[in-house]
């Protein structure tokens, strides 16, 4: 049966990286609402967190990059498309070439165990994240940092980078002691919130941190459950298990609007639903096959019939309002066509494409995506596996085509684009030296036009090439318990939580 004949089940999910589909929107103007009591929230996003450790190979994963908005500090955060707020950074800087980024600490700022907050040990931090080389580290090649004096921290780049910003608003500052064996079990951070236990894939508990520099959280506790499933997700917020939730599928969107108890919203993503093409393996080795898999599937009735409320059609890599956003002319579907570009290029129809993701709501996208390369004589072999596994086989490249939804943070390309797409990087099978060049010139450059002239070529070159499938952009719905006050909904499906409220 084609999965488009059934009800859609599917919702946008949440990923490794991520940050808007209007320019208007940032984190300050999401819906939040009134004041309310202290209490218990609980929460059940999409993604399951299976490791607090901000710094190594899950940096960049989803549930990881919301367990450390609770519990650590960042520099500075992003609030809209070239548009910052400090955190532990009260000013910041860059020299005239943006080679260096010199960052003033705020005064007072301490770890939830008391201690200060050192600019040496957001030096140690720094190092960590490039000493462990994981998916964080692709943002700072080249880079090192020092501590002047104890309030200073400087980072220093072999070559330009006008993007840094927006790189460094998901790196987090841990004590030095983060690296004693264990630590991260039950880690100690200067964020909102502290860890009171942490079962990894099952549930994390956080209890606020009184010394948090912004004031002590109104909640009592915050407790992170995780219900990979989606049915099992909404009734656990329809009988208040649960107090909020994101990414629901959109055919569930108007039952939970009827429901008095609940609010939904949503807010434009800046996520692209990416399907990387493995262009190391022999199979997709040639352009010419890559494009013609993605014309041999229909991806605007997908999008239409699973995504009606959250998806769009994509013509580009990045989302509009990154900068660096160009549009691309999109792929027609025509299976008759792909079948024979595949013939002329010699493709092995014999050849079982080996089709990885990681979280439930892509089930039936990628169903609906075997089924159209199944009627050009694609075979295709989808496989669900658990986070941890997925990110492991994803960075060994133990995958043919592979699904998972991108962002940028910081609203800048150099953090998809610059970081994803590198000979350097490993992380699709595609080099193109070019390619190297214009997304090294478009990191470097500090003049925005120019940059964003820089990007659209790089963009043209990675869809002409179909390094992977784009098929759709994504807003991000939200549902919440109406006794929920004062929750802001982040653009990139990684909410905190530090201003809200339970009322009984």
């Amino acid at each position: 049966m084609d999965i488009r004949t059934r009800r859609p089940l599917a919702a946008a999910a949440v990923s490794i990286s991520l940050l808007m589909v209007t320019a208007a929107c940032s984190w300050s103007d999401t819906p939040a609402v009134g004041a309310g009591g202290g209490g218990t929230l609980n929460v059940a996003g999409p993604i399951p967190i299976e490791n607090l450790d901000p710094h190594g190979a899950a940096s960049m994963d989803g549930g990881t990059q919301l367990a450390a908005r609770a519990i650590f500090s960042p520099l500075v955060t992003a609030t809209g498309p070239g548009k910052f707020k400090g955190d532990l950074a009260t000013k910041w800087a860059p020299n005239e070439d943006a080679t260096k980024w010199t960052f003033t600490l705020r005064e007072g700022v301490k770890y939830s165990d008391g201690t200060p907050v050192t600019a040496q040990e957001v030096v140690a931090s720094f190092e960590r994240v490039l000493a462990a080389k994981g998916p964080l580290a692709g943002n700072f090649g080249g880079y090192s940092v020092d501590a002047p004096d104890k309030k200073t921290v400087v980072f220093t780049s072999k070559t330009p980078d006008a993007a840094f910003l927006g790189k460094i608003t998901s790196f987090f500052v841990t004590p030095e002691k983060a690296e004693k064996k264990g630590f991260f079990q039950k880690p100690v951070g200067s964020g909102p919130y502290k860890v009171s236990s942490f079962e990894p894939g099952q549930a994390l508990k956080l209890k606020p941190n009184a010394d948090y520099w912004d004031g002590k959280p109104d909640l009592n506790n915050v407790v992170f459950k995780s219900i990979p499933e989606v049915s099992a997700r909404m009734t656990a917020l329809k009988t208040g298990e649960v107090d909020v939730t994101w990414g629901m599928p959109d055919d569930q969107i108007a039952q939970l609007k009827s429901d008095t108890n609940l609010s939904v919203d949503a807010v434009p993503s800046p996520g692209v639903n990416t399907m990387w093409m493995n262009s190391g393996t022999p199979a997709l080795k040639k352009a010419d096959v890559r494009r013609a898999l993605w014309q041999a599937v229909d991806f605007k009735s997908i999008v239409e019939s699973l995504y009606p409320e959250t998806g769009s059609l994509a013509d580009s890599v990045v989302s509009p309002v990154v900068l660096g956003y160009a549009k691309q002319q999109p792929v027609k579907y025509d299976p008759a066509a792909a079948k024979a570009a595949l013939k002329k290029a010699g493709f092995d129809f014999g050849t079982k494409l080996r089709f990885q993701y990681s979280q439930p709501q892509f089930r039936q996208f990628v169903e609906a995506v075997a089924s159209d390369l199944k009627k050009a004589g694609v075979k295709v072999d989808p496989v669900e596996k658990e986070q941890a596994v997925f990110l492991e086989d994803l960075l060994a490249m133990k995958w043919d085509i592979n699904i998972q939804q991108i962002g940028s943070q910081g609203f800048d390309a150099a953090t998809n684009l610059g970081r994803l797409y590198p000979c350097a990087a490993k992380r699709t099978g595609y080099c193109n030296k070019e390619l190297d060049k214009d997304l090294a010139a478009a990191g470097a450059s500090t003049d925005v036009a120019e940059r964003k002239k820089l990007y659209a070529k790089a963009t043209k070159t990675i869809w002409d090439d179909a390094v992977g499938m784009y098929p759709m952009f994504v807003e991000q719905p939200y549902s919440w318990r109406k006794t929920v006050k004062g929750l802001k909904l982040a653009p990139d499906g990684m909410p905190t939580f530090a201003d809200v409220k339970v009322s009984e």
